[in-house]
């Protein structure tokens, strides 16, 4: 307005000046946008470490080989000099933090005085807080939805993806090497950006001596490998066959990949072939389409362009023109920077011998790496000492962090894998999706991959060509909300997509063919159920509809008759996984898929139409049922018989006991399946029977093989070359979130020995359905978790009326297992399959009704397969009493284990009972009646008509050495951890 009143460019307006000291609140209502962020006119920083800028991108939808999905990247402010580090889970980064700010502080004589980063929960929580406070580190935290506070590590994460992404597409070499690349730019970088204001190196301003890059070599170059592992005849190769990956952080040597042995090692014998470009790299051709790479990680990268990219102050502070007349040198770095066992990477050869930081500057790299090869010969030794005297150039050990394990799979393609079974993938689900191979075998393109893209791209093009990437990147995403209700799942395409899945299985099985529903005849409701099928790391891998059946509508005696269907016990699962490590075969598990539509119904049940998907020709009409449907009283039963026939049709006999147990026998060779409902697992002694058995049961039915066994109802099971391991710690991380304890303090022991717990009838109540939620979770988690069993059982017994002290007890179960989430059941290969248990009882433990409890644990050989704890129903005189009910309950658990074991083709006899009272084992030897005995009632005396059969043997065991204990009572940590240990669990991280 002043300017047109200034300029008299209009008439009619008044000719005074307008204020513009007061805000209008309309304009900020339609202009109001994002703030400005000028750059700084000068950088406060004046030293290393002052400020450390960090931040964590991931997860990816493809794990490294490392078994890694997140990067944790840290950038000194001063020296622009980063540091980067591969994780498997976000929880990881606060221990990682604070090692690495004790150590990175200890070496280079300085202090960490403040740490920026963005508001994620891996930096921004109580423990990285205390330990803030007590270093004296002052915290700065971008505000939300302000990635331009934290620009300096958001554009590090850029420039590091983009180098990585450049990299393996020029080598050709699958982006699960992805870690490779990133460590490796991470080196290089440190040591070849300038930093503008300063024009030196990162490396430089960090060390005060300038780099040496002469030893640099082209990542993903073919390399000849010395072998020196095998014995080699006179006319066998000496070399074998690989590809360049980068520095070792722990020795001086190369990484490099083994194409013989499908392994990373660090080694020295090297010969570099930097003409033979590009390294061959077997696998489907999308493995190496890089258009998706930087997507691959769940992070907002800022597009710092324009005068964006000095907003913050620190932005544009790399050069990607390194002076190509500095003569560079490499300063020895540190140690403390690698945080993981050297053990874990195969090493060719040991490392060069240490000495001091003045030895080591004084020896030329080549002297002991030798790493300068010539074009022409492939790898010739040119030996170039340095003239600098400040030059440093052989590494001790490089400054990135890169954990690799010894063994890389294969990447052959599978032929076999089928398109539609391959799952989706959502943005926050940005992990492996297929079980059974680290590297996928399918992509859906809906753009060239870069290998058809001719010329360089414009800004603008890249940023259209983003912009529709992304729209086909959301389009292979699985739903992470799961809907509550049929209108909510509608709204959704993952869902919809996911119900005609279900129908299309109706209609390959011809479930219901539509008909008009008969006078006196009832239909049953049908409803959708939508669930997210999780791996075992708590992945979404498919969204899942299920169409049920309303089954509380049916009536029995007309809708239904036997509704009884058999599952597996869980201790029978652990039986077959510990025979499975005893006879040393691989267990692998199968999925029907619509299992229950493949049993035929034989009553007249009619359902309607499912909701949804009416048809809009005969609204009124319902469906009649051929096979059964999920929801069905019948159906489970149903199912079973259909699955039971099919196999005992092709030769398998069915277990004595434990019916879900098949078997097949063929020659010395058997074949064991156990069943859970639709959930197979088998192994056999022999590959042939086991590809056998994937045949007939695809013979029959649809299936989804799934590989090695590694998740199976809640259980984590994990095969190594040693043995398997069983553990729940995915769910022990999803119950202290759902009980919001995710930070809580960790404790040694789940159960406090000086403060048992009791009735408490002037305690303050607590929530009836919290309390017993939390138990029955607990309850569940005992299935792989022994040591919590005692603890668990003494607070259940406070169901009905809760108290905050019992509160108190179980949130300490809680904490114990935040301390120790990764412990679980150890099955060796090794040792033998003997069956023994160990029986015990605390004499009138229970301080409510002061009953006995009763606590034992079988065994085969090392391998621990079923616990109890129960609290006896009778009130004990004497502990010998107590000791011999306890024992006569064992008793029944062993002669359920011995006649399970038939089938697997043992016969235990005279079976070892441990207990640690003489007058027990008196008791069971000679029917004494007297005073202390003659009141006993007559079933627990099964113990004694046992003993006499010699199918079991009591035999003394002194009471330090009594691994029941574990299941009656309360211990300090040391003896607590004694039992741990006996008893056979391990912390597998």
């Amino acid at each position: 307005m002043n300017r047109l009143v200034t300029g008299n460019h209009a008439v009619g307006i008044p000719s005074k000046k307008f204020s513009t000291t007061d805000l209008c609140p309309a304009c900020l209502k339609g202009k109001q946008h994002r703030m400005s962020f000028k750059s700084k006119p000068e950088n406060s920083i004046s030293k290393p470490l002052q400020m450390l800028h960090m931040d964590l991108f991931g997860p990816t939808n493809v794990q490294s080989i490392g078994k890694k999905s997140y990067c944790f990247v840290i950038i000194d402010d001063f020296t622009r000099f980063s540091w980067v580090y591969f994780l498997h889970v976000k929880s990881e980064t606060a221990e990682l933090l604070k090692e690495f700010i004790i150590k990175v502080g200890n070496q280079l004589d300085c202090k960490v005085k403040t740490l920026r980063s963005d508001n994620g929960t891996e930096f921004k929580n109580a423990n990285v807080d205390l330990f803030c406070a007590e270093k004296g580190i002052a915290r700065q935290f971008s505000a939300p939805r302000t990635p331009q506070q934290n620009g300096v590590a958001d554009r590090k994460n850029r420039t590091l993806i983009e180098a990585a992404r450049y990299m393996l597409a020029d080598a050709k070499i699958p982006i699960t090497f992805w870690d490779e690349a990133i460590a490796t730019a991470c080196f290089v970088q440190n040591r070849t950006l300038l930093v503008q204001d300063k024009q030196k190196t990162s490396y430089e301003l960090l060390f005060g001596r300038k780099p040496n890059i002469s030893y640099l070599k082209a990542f993903g170059c073919p390399v000849s490998i010395l072998n020196l592992n095998d014995h080699l005849g006179k006319f066998e190769s000496k070399s074998d066959d690989g590809f360049f990956l980068g520095y070792s952080s722990v020795s001086k040597a190369y990484r490099v990949f083994n194409s013989k042995t499908n392994t990373v090692i660090e080694t020295i014998n090297v010969k570099f072939l930097e003409n033979s470009f590009p390294s061959v790299a077997h696998g489907p051709e999308w493995l190496f389409d890089l258009d998706s790479l930087s997507k691959s990680f769940n992070s907002n990268l800022f597009d710092f362009s324009g005068k964006a990219r000095k907003e913050s102050g620190d932005l544009g502070c790399f050069s990607d023109d390194s002076d190509n007349d500095d003569d560079g040198h490499l300063n020895s770095e540190y140690p403390f920077m690698s945080f993981h066992n050297p053990d874990h990477v195969k090493s060719s050869q040991a490392p060069g011998p240490s000495g001091s930081q003045d030895d080591q500057e004084s020896n030329n790299l080549e002297d002991d790496v030798n790493p300068q090869s010539s074009p022409n010969d492939g790898g010739s030794v040119q030996n170039q000492p340095s003239s600098d005297p400040n030059a440093e150039v052989i590494p001790e050990s490089f400054d990135y962090f890169i954990n690799s394990p010894d063994q890389v799979p294969n990447f052959t393609p599978h032929t076999s894998t089928i398109l539609q079974d391959l799952p989706n993938m959502n943005q926050s689900n940005l992990e492996s999706q297929v079980q059974g191979d680290v590297i996928p075998t399918h992509r859906i393109h809906k753009k060239h991959p870069v290998s058809q893209i001719i010329g360089p791209l414009n800004q603008r093009t890249t940023r259209s060509q983003t912009e529709q990437a992304n729209v086909c990147l959301y389009s292979c995403f699985l739903s992470q909300v799961v809907p509550k209700n049929i209108s909510e799942a509608l709204q959704d395409n993952s869902w919809i997509e996911a119900m005609q899945e279900e129908l299309l299985q109706f209609r390959k099985q011809e479930v219901w063919k539509l008909v008009d529903l008969p006078e006196g005849e009832n239909a049953i409701g049908t409803r959708w159920l939508c669930k997210n099928k999780p791996d075992e790391r708590g992945i979404v891998v498919r969204n899942k509809a299920r169409l049920i059946a309303q089954g509380y509508t049916q009536e029995e005696g007309i809708d239904y008759e036997e509704v009884f269907a058999l599952v597996a016990r869980l201790e029978a699962i652990r039986v077959f996984l510990a025979y499975a490590s005893f006879m040393k075969f691989k267990v692998f598990q199968m999925d029907v898929k619509g299992a229950f539509l493949y049993g035929p119904i034989t009553d007249d049940v009619y359902v309607r139409l499912p909701p949804g998907f009416e048809d809009p020709d005969y609204p009124h009409r319902v469906y009649k049922l051929s096979k059964a449907l999920y929801g069905l009283h019948q159906a489970p039963r149903i199912w079973y018989e259909t699955l039971s026939k099919h196999l005992l049709e092709h030769g398998f006999t069915r277990g004595q006991i434990d019916p879900t147990l098949f078997m097949k026998r063929e020659n010395e060779e058997l074949l064991c399946v156990q069943v859970y409902v639709d959930d197979i697992i088998f192994g056999s002694t022999s590959a042939s029977m086991c590809k056998d058995f994937e045949e007939i049961m695809k013979s029959r039915f649809q299936m989804s093989s799934m590989g090695e066994i590694n998740f199976f109802l809640g259980l984590q099971v994990k095969q190594s070359a040693d043995g398997i391991f069983i553990n729940q710690s995915k769910f022990v991380e999803k119950l202290l979130k759902k009980f919001k304890m995710p930070d809580c303090q960790t404790i040694r022991t789940p159960s406090d020995v000086n403060c048992k717990t009791q009735p408490d009838s002037k305690g303050k109540s607590v929530d009836q359905t919290l309390y017993r939620s939390m138990i029955g979770s607990l309850m569940y988690l005992t299935a792989s978790r022994p040591v919590i069993m005692y603890a668990v059982c003494v607070c259940a017994r406070y169901q009905s009326d809760p108290k905050e002290s019992h509160l108190v007890a179980v949130k300490r179960i809680f904490r114990y297992l935040k301390g120790k989430p990764n412990l679980g059941l150890w099955y060796p290969y090794e040792g033998n399959f003997e069956l023994y248990r160990y029986s015990d009882s605390d004499f009138g433990g229970c301080a409510l009704d002061r009953k006995s409890t009763t606590g034992g644990c079988q065994f085969l050989g090392p391998r621990l397969v079923s616990w109890q704890c129960k609290k006896q129903t009778n009130v004990s005189v004497s502990t010998a009493e107590a000791e011999y009910i306890a024992a006569s309950a064992g008793c029944s658990q062993v002669l359920w284990l011995q006649n399970q074991l038939l089938d697997y083709g043992f016969n235990f006899l005279k079976t070892p009972i441990y207990i640690d009272n003489t007058a027990a084992m008196f008791i069971t030897a000679n029917p004494v009646q007297h005073s202390k005995t003659k009141h006993i009632e007559i079933r627990y005396h099964f113990l004694r008509d046992n003993s006499e059969k010699g199918l079991i043997i009591l035999i003394k065991v002194h009471t330090d050495k009594q691994l029941a204990d574990l299941f009656t009572k309360s211990f300090l940590s040391g003896r607590f951890e004694f039992l741990i240990q006996s008893i056979g669990l391990i912390n597998h991280d």
